[in-house]
């Protein structure tokens, strides 16, 4: 059973599981290693989202402040999923909301793995994915434009130590602080990938360029974490060198966050150009560029 007001339902023959509360809107899927398996881990994800925008909802004030060092550790599972994404950050601005989609992701797909034996399994809430490989397991997804147009293939093999996906930019359901169309992050879970993506499209910026609109987050959505910090609402058409220049910065802060061990490749877009960061042949992660459709 789910709590009040939200949404459970099979789809696919029964092969992908919906469920739905508020801002929260998770799609599920499960290979199971047993009979009956998926079943179960299905029944284990609709229990533990059974409250959990409640459990976020009690502590939003908290989860809303600057991340300091003397922050106090929130109290619920999700919360400190979202406070350890986001401390290694905190040497600029951020809150704990940089990482609620890819904590909750991970959160509930724990249930799952730990009520039944799965081979594979992912659970994707809004683009951030977090994603369980067993031994010879294996996960692909695409990453699209903000017009739909594809821009690249991400394929993932168990064993590589990436447990998530996330991706952030201008054109996302949040608000940023950069002008990147989408920035993509894999990294070992989906809230550290889901924080690093935040990062670092915050990071592709051109700072006092006149011709990029920003408002205050607070005139926008009066109970923003980003408060009177100016979010990007609107980006022209740059020249070539500006969009080197901003990727160039974003770039920087994803090199950055990959000497520290803090995600394991992203790709970075912004008006036709992109930057690649990671190693990518050495870490068997392909973030690959599509050149022409698919038939």
């Amino acid at each position: 059973m789910t709590a009040a007001g939200a949404v459970a339902a099979l789809l696919d023959g029964g092969h992908r599981l919906h469920l739905q509360h508020g801002p929260i809107d998770l799609i599920i899927g499960a290979d199971a290693r047993v009979p009956g398996g998926r079943n179960r881990a299905f029944a284990a994800a609709a229990a533990r989202f059974d409250g959990l925008l409640e459990e976020l909802v009690a502590e939003l004030p908290a989860l809303r402040a600057r991340v300091t060092a003397g922050l106090p550790a929130p109290q619920g599972s999700v919360a400190r999923r979202m406070h350890a994404a986001v401390r290694p950050h905190a040497d600029v601005f951020i809150t704990c909301m940089a990482a609620v989609a890819g904590a909750v992701a991970d959160e509930v797909l724990a249930a799952m793995t730990a009520a039944v034996p799965l081979a594979r399994a992912y659970v994707n809430n809004g683009g951030d994915i977090a994603i369980h490989l067993g031994e010879g397991a294996s996960f692909a997804s695409a990453m699209a434009g903000l017009d739909g147009r594809d821009l690249g293939r991400i394929a993932i093999s168990a064993g590589e130590g990436i447990g998530g996906i996330a991706t952030s930019g201008a054109g996302g359901r949040s608000f940023s602080l950069g002008i990147a169309d989408s920035v993509t992050v894999l990294a070992r879970s989906a809230a550290e990938a889901d924080a690093a993506a935040t990062m670092i499209a915050n990071a592709v910026d051109i700072p006092g360029h006149p011709g990029i609109r920003r408002q205050r987050a607070r005139d926008l959505q009066p109970d923003s974490d980003l408060g009177v910090r100016l979010v990007v609402t609107g980006v022209p058409v740059l020249a070539t060198a500006e969009i080197a220049q901003a990727l160039d910065a974003g770039a920087a802060r994803a090199a950055a966050l990959l000497a520290r061990g803090r995600i394991a490749a992203a790709a970075l877009f912004l008006q036709g150009g992109q930057r690649l960061v990671g190693d990518r042949y050495d870490r068997e992660v392909r973030m690959e560029e599509v050149t022409h459709a698919e038939s």
